[in-house]
């Protein structure tokens, strides 16, 4: 057994056997992580036998059903239903969501979970028994096992698409986000352009929640978005609600540029809208507008009075100063824009906020996109549909409708949305009901995400799409910062170019994780920690986040992605032992290993060695693992099992079975 595996085969017999070209055989190992260099190369029998199955089904898809009897003849005590033999039938399973778990997938074809991950592996990627993939995967890893399914995603809703007519376009107000650092003057200055007190209304004079109001300014409409600060808009954006037209960024005179403030900038880049910086404070004693312009320069906001083009208003809140010149530097940006809706067309909207209110129930403060929302209007918003009942204005008018670029509140619904939901007029309460059913099923899925890696930038490389490599990152210290970003910025690979949004010292927190979920970012840590339920948050997401401590190792992964030459690397993991203490042997299953765990667990499914003394045995896979008469997934430290493998029934007592997996090594070196 050991000679067998110590075996070398030449990559040129190894084509010939399977019938390939050596050239097709050398790439595929190298996607594999086999490195070889020509046909004259030798791989080890182990290797060569890993290229032999996942080109077998390829080569022989029917012999595959007929085989499984055979191969279950090794497996221990096999259910009634899993001694049946499969039988095709006229209809296939289908698959009508755009993503199955493992376990699911596993029920559905009739196989076993562990042989599911044992393909999904050989596909260079990990897997456990709850985690998802994606329908053309299941479909794609169904074959390999000799299964047909047949995938119906659901229609795709189609959210604030609908055909506009130019002759039914008016100029609608802009829609405007005012972001800045904690205490800088946000919402007084949101206060003194509506002559209202909202500010003296939060607690401790923050804002508590996102509000939305409209404002009339020499006779246009312009609606402003007051939000607790840049997390809110991003989330926003990164549910797909692209809500901002113009950015008011609040920076206090006396204060000057601050970390929430850098934040603030860069996310409002990231979303490509114009920034309009309001100085603010500028009545204080040590306010310094010219320090803060400075400051503002070194992230690319220049002032138009120093040969920029960034519009800078010097404000104060408090003595009602700058205010009409800032509302006409938004009237003046929104000219440039043209900004354009159809108030007879299709009848869209976003969440900004919603709660549950006594006697109102669902309350939902809805930013009219396109369209004119009124009461009665069947709706449907995100997981939730109902009719309208109610519309208030911000001031708390009641109103008969709300044409684009309007706040509103919006009662009716059956249950409270979710911000960043998408609000659609429905033909009838039916289509209404359907919609939402499949708009919880979409929004499962986005919230779930997938996962963009290096590994999938690297893949994109080499099918020949062009794109640049969007980066968040965080270090220790702000040197580490300037010798990263130098070194990425002079990455140039095949006119790709790295797209560094946003960089800062201090640990990876919630707000670079919905910064790069809503920018299709990866999060770089050097030396840099993960804040509280960032993590959390990033798997949920689906945000990858990546962490060095070596500066030329991050560069190298970069600049191997960018050249699409990125593999993951696996490394094994012994999880446990175990001693063989007595044999079982049973006619129509075969040889049962009792055994006692002496150290980790025993896992169903894992990789398992049998160790006679110094020799290895064998090497292969658990097929079936056993707690007294029970199948059972793991047995941990000092309990009995009993094991058995489908290839292998030569045990004896007093050997030690050593159980491992192949997992994927973190980067972090």
């Amino acid at each position: 057994m050991t000679k067998e595996k110590t075996a070398k085969i030449k990559v040129s017999a190894l084509a010939k056997e399977l019938s390939l070209d050596a050239k097709e055989l050398i790439q595929m190992l190298k996607d594999l992580g086999i490195e070889v260099k020509t046909a004259a190369s030798s791989l080890d029998e182990e290797s060569a036998q890993v290229v032999r199955e996942i080109v077998k089904p390829k080569e022989k898809p029917e012999p595959v059903a007929a085989d499984l009897p055979a191969g279950k003849a090794g497996l221990t005590l096999p259910r009634e239903e899993e001694a049946k033999p499969v039988v095709a039938k006229p209809a296939l399973p289908i698959i009508d969501s755009e993503d199955i778990s493992v376990k699911d997938l596993a029920e559905l074809i009739k196989v076993r979970s562990s042989d599911l991950i044992k393909e999904i592996m050989k596909k260079g990627s990990l897997a456990t028994i709850n985690q998802r993939i994606n329908a053309q995967m299941a479909k794609e890893i169904a074959g390999a096992l000799g299964r047909e399914i047949e995938v119906r995603l659901p229609e795709v809703v189609a959210q604030v698409q609908h055909e506009v007519k130019a002759d039914n376009l008016i100029i609608r107000p802009p829609i405007v986000t005012v972001m800045g650092h904690v205490d800088h003057g946000k919402t007084k200055l949101l206060d003194a352009i509506r002559k209202t007190r909202v500010a003296e209304g939060e607690a401790g004079g923050i804002t508590q929640h996102i509000g939305a109001y409209q404002v009339t300014v020499q006779g246009k409409k312009v609606t402003f978005l007051d939000t607790p600060g840049h997390e809110a808009f991003t989330a926003l954006r990164a549910r797909g609600a692209k809500v901002t037209d113009i950015t008011v960024l609040v920076v206090a005179a006396d204060d000057g540029v601050m970390p929430q403030t850098i934040e603030a900038i860069d996310h409002a880049k990231a979303a490509g809208v114009p920034i309009i910086v309001a100085i603010n404070k500028i009545d204080k004693p040590d306010a310094n507008p010219d320090k803060v312009k400075q400051q503002l320069g070194e992230f690319g906001l220049v002032p138009e009075d120093w040969g920029g083009k960034t519009i800078m208003v010097p404000t104060s809140a408090k003595q009602n100063q700058g205010i009409s010149e800032l509302l006409e530097m938004i009237l003046l940006v929104t000219e440039v824009q043209e900004l354009k809706a159809d108030p007879n067309g299709t009848t869209s909207g976003v969440v900004i906020e919603s709660k549950l209110e006594k006697g109102r129930g669902p309350v939902a403060t809805v930013l009219i996109r396109n369209g004119t929302l009124r009461i009665g209007d069947i709706i449907t918003i995100g997981s939730t549909s109902g009719r309208v009942r109610a519309l208030f204005s911000d001031t708390g008018e009641r109103l008969k409708s709300a044409g684009p670029s309007t706040p509103v509140q919006v009662l009716g619904c059956v249950s409270v949305p979710k911000a960043g939901d998408i609000l659609q007029v429905m033909q009838s309460e039916k289509d209404a009901r359907d919609m939402a059913e499949k708009q919880t099923d979409i929004q499962t899925r986005a919230f779930r995400g997938e996962v963009l890696s290096l590994q999938d930038f690297s893949k994109h490389i080499k099918e020949g799409e062009t794109k640049n490599l969007t980066l968040v990152i965080k270090t220790d210290v702000q040197g580490s910062i300037e010798a990263i970003v130098q070194s990425l910025q002079d990455l140039i690979v095949q006119n790709i170019k790295v797209n560094i949004i946003h960089c800062a010292v201090g640990p990876i927190n919630k707000s670079d994780i919905m910064l790069a979920k809503a920018s299709g970012a990866i999060v770089i840590g050097f030396n840099a920690g993960v804040d509280g339920s960032a993590g959390e948050e990033a798997q949920q997401e689906g945000v990858e986040v990546r962490q060095y401590n070596i500066i030329y190792k991050l560069i190298d992964d970069v600049k191997l992605a960018m050249e699409g030459l990125l593999e993951p690397e696996y490394e094994e993991v012994v999880i446990g032992h175990a001693q063989v203490r007595q044999l079982f042997k049973f006619s129509k299953v075969g040889v049962i290993a009792g055994c006692f765990v002496t150290d980790g667990k025993m896992q169903r499914g894992a990789g398992m060695r049998v160790l006679r003394g110094k020799e290895k045995v064998y090497e292969g896979k658990m097929s079936s693992l056993k707690r007294f008469k029970e199948d059972v997934k793991l047995v941990e430290q000092s309990f009995d099992c009993g094991l058995s493998t489908a290839d292998f029934d030569d045990f004896k007592a007093g050997d030690i079975i050593e159980c491992f997996e192949i997992r994927e090594k973190p980067r972090k070196k």
